[in-house]
């Protein structure tokens, strides 16, 4: 089925094919006017919808640095107490010692354990701020989150709305647009989706208004108007490469030029010519 298609589309005339490709330009247009209705929504919808992922990612991290910090904490507790039972030992040793030499290596050791716990100390308090901190973060990236979600239910209800109204009309067109692109030669429509995106206002195929292309209003030799209106070749637009129709096989009226006849000037007679000399 799809061999016959593309052989019934290769055996078509030039006129046909331009007629079939000006036909589909018009539903791809009428889609884009539908998706222009949408609007920014889809975007905005989708930034919505990012940033709600980031800040759920961020409140996760966030919560993951947390439980590091109490683990830290957990451990420097654990420090803290090994050090105290060390204290107490080395106090106790103190009683027994023998010598100066015994008495100055307790007293360090004494020393190095209470500096120990004081830095642990200051660590855990560090570690207790920096979770207050984190723990304000989370507050405001829920806080932003749950603004975001609202915004995001307003924007996908709008949204909704608007598909729903023109989901009929959008698949009505874009089956019909199916169906001529069956009928056009596989490689003509490459070329022609291709130009249509690379043209900021989707056209792919035009025609000639007023001398002139329809896509980029560049004036058009009349020869060339007339390698247009023959049919017999594909030709595009030596400026902006879109393809180009004349406007009856458009289905377009345009309006006949009127060419203003220029008023004669009276000759005068030998005659009276003669007559005004003789009288001068």
């Amino acid at each position: 089925m799809a061999k016959d298609a593309k052989k019934d589309a290769a055996d078509l005339s030039v006129e046909e094919k331009l007629k079939n490709l000006y036909q589909l330009q018009t539903m791809l247009s009428e889609i884009d006017k539908i998706k222009t209705l949408r609007g920014e929504l889809p975007l905005e919808v989708q930034d919505l919808e990012d940033e709600i992922t980031g800040l759920g990612t961020r409140i996760e991290k966030i919560h993951g640095e947390i439980g590091e910090l109490n683990a830290d904490i957990a451990a420097r507790r654990n420090n803290i107490a090994t050090c105290k039972a060390s204290i107490e030992k080395y106090k106790q040793q103190l009683d027994n010692v023998r010598n100066n030499r015994e008495y100055d290596s307790l007293s360090k050791e004494i020393e190095y354990q209470t500096l120990d716990v004081e830095l642990n100390e200051k660590r855990i308090r560090e570690a207790y701020s920096s979770i207050e901190q984190k723990n304000g973060e989370i507050a405001h990236c829920t806080e932003v989150m749950e603004d975001r979600r609202a915004d995001l239910e307003v924007k996908k209800s709008e949204l909704d709305e608007i598909i729903s109204e023109t989901r009929a009309e959008e698949e009505k067109l874009r089956e019909k647009a199916k169906s001529l692109e069956a009928t056009i030669e596989p490689r003509l429509l490459l070329a022609f989706k291709r130009i249509r995106k690379n043209s900021r206002n989707g056209l792919g195929i035009v025609y000639v208004q007023r001398d002139a292309c329809g896509g980029c209003f560049n004036k058009i030799p009349p020869q060339r108007q007339l390698d247009i209106r023959m049919r017999k070749k594909i030709i595009v637009c030596e400026y902006c490469g879109r393809i180009m129709i004349d406007p009856e096989l458009a289905g377009v009226k345009t309006e006949a030029k009127v060419v203003e006849e220029k008023p004669k000037r009276r000759r005068r007679s030998a005659a009276a010519a003669e007559e005004q000399s003789k009288a001068e």
